[in-house]
């Protein structure tokens, strides 16, 4: 399996090209818009085609680069259940599985910072087990903080704030030794108090997190509605657009 992780800094937005090489088969997680000529060149240099585009949750940061990827490679679109956009695309419901040559993907559905929100679980089948070798866990699990529940929540964010403990206990389930790539790291918005490393295990967030340390449902729900930072600058014309799928401006 290849892994190749793009850091957007203006935003702090984390993606991520990977799969099968000797399988012939390439996905990107959470695409950037700005990245898009970078996955394909990278794709082209490894020998591989992008055929799969899988997006966390509808992001209310950035524009997502999944239309432009779609058109360019003819790959399929994933996002979860419920997502509401309005082009054509897979669903993925929890538990369902897309292989990549070598590279499973599991979706696990993670809702919480968004209503439908999936982190998308990885094994590699050359390492000789199915057992689960990374995670890309979106705006769900970041590293040292946990996704704010209020920018998709339409007023009121309690309940998607305790139903975001339900996913983070369900992704704590995760072996130990799981790697942690998050869709944000320090600079985001979309979290507290993300680190500047954008990257982690299970078992070192399970320690140092601080965010989930509450074990009360209520309380974590409470506590994470604290010194939010403000929402991200034209939210809802980012996520208009990638509700419907825009193709950038040619230029």
């Amino acid at each position: 399996m290849i892994l190749r992780p793009y850091l957007f800094a203006e935003t702090a937005c984390a993606s991520y090209l990977f799969g099968c090489s000797s399988g012939s088969k390439l996905a990107v997680v959470d695409p950037h818009e700005a990245l898009v000529e970078e996955y394909l060149s990278e794709a082209e240099r490894v020998g591989a085609p992008i055929v799969a585009v899988f997006e966390t949750h509808v992001q209310a940061d950035h524009v997502s680069g999944l239309p432009a990827l779609v058109e360019a490679t003819g790959a399929t679109p994933y996002l979860p259940v419920g997502s509401g956009v309005e082009f054509p695309h897979e669903e993925l419901d929890d538990g369902e599985q897309v292989e990549l040559g070598n590279t499973h993907v599991r979706a696990l559905a993670t809702p919480g910072h968004a209503p439908a929100h999936n982190a998308y679980v990885v094994s590699d089948l050359r390492r000789g087990t199915d057992e689960p070798w990374l995670v890309f866990t979106g705006d769900s699990l970041l590293v040292g903080d946990v996704g704010r529940p209020d920018l998709h929540a339409g007023g009121d964010p309690l309940p998607l704030a305790r139903r975001l403990h339900a996913s983070l206990v369900r992704l704590l389930e995760l072996p130990d030794g799981v790697s942690v790539y998050p869709s944000h790291y320090a600079g985001s918005v979309c979290g507290r108090a993300l680190s500047g490393n954008p990257f982690s295990t299970i078992g070192f967030e399970r320690l140092h997190n601080p965010a989930l340390a509450a074990e009360d449902p209520e309380a974590f729900a409470r506590a994470l509605l604290v010194d939010v930072p403000p929402a991200p600058a034209d939210q809802a014309e980012i996520v208009a657009a990638n509700r419907r799928g825009a193709l950038p401006a040619r230029r």
